[in-house]
């Protein structure tokens, strides 16, 4: 249902392209941290385990993710991120776009969407 399309290296956790057949999809919405008043690193873990519960409300699983969308108000974080982001997706990562955005909701730091399968 989900198979990894490769070219080469790659320069983070994420892949470069999934095929997904035969399948229902689970679209989440941009999730923000429960304290925004943390850093970055942590902001990341709360968001990641927010998506977690919501794809197991869902029936499905993180290695089930086949693209987020990654939105940070300041880009100097992407190492920061990166790094927390890469442990929630330990082999084959799902495809993904880090942007920096001008403002988030909230005043947040960050931002995180996916798309799933099911």
């Amino acid at each position: 249902m989900r198979e990894i399309i490769q070219t080469g290296s790659v320069a983070g956790p994420y892949s470069p392209a999934i095929v997904a057949t035969g399948t229902k999809f689970i679209f989440i919405s941009g999730q923000l941290a429960t304290d925004l008043d943390t850093n970055i690193v942590v902001q990341t873990q709360q968001i990641m385990k927010k998506i977690e519960k919501l794809l197991e409300n869902a029936g499905s699983y993180m290695s089930d993710i086949v693209k987020t969308t990654i939105y940070l108000t300041d880009i100097e974080d992407f190492k920061s991120v990166n790094e927390e982001y890469a442990k929630s997706f330990p082999s084959d990562p799902p495809t993904r776009v880090t942007l920096q955005a001008a403002a988030l909701p909230l005043n947040a730091g960050l931002m995180i969407e996916a798309i799933a399968i099911r």
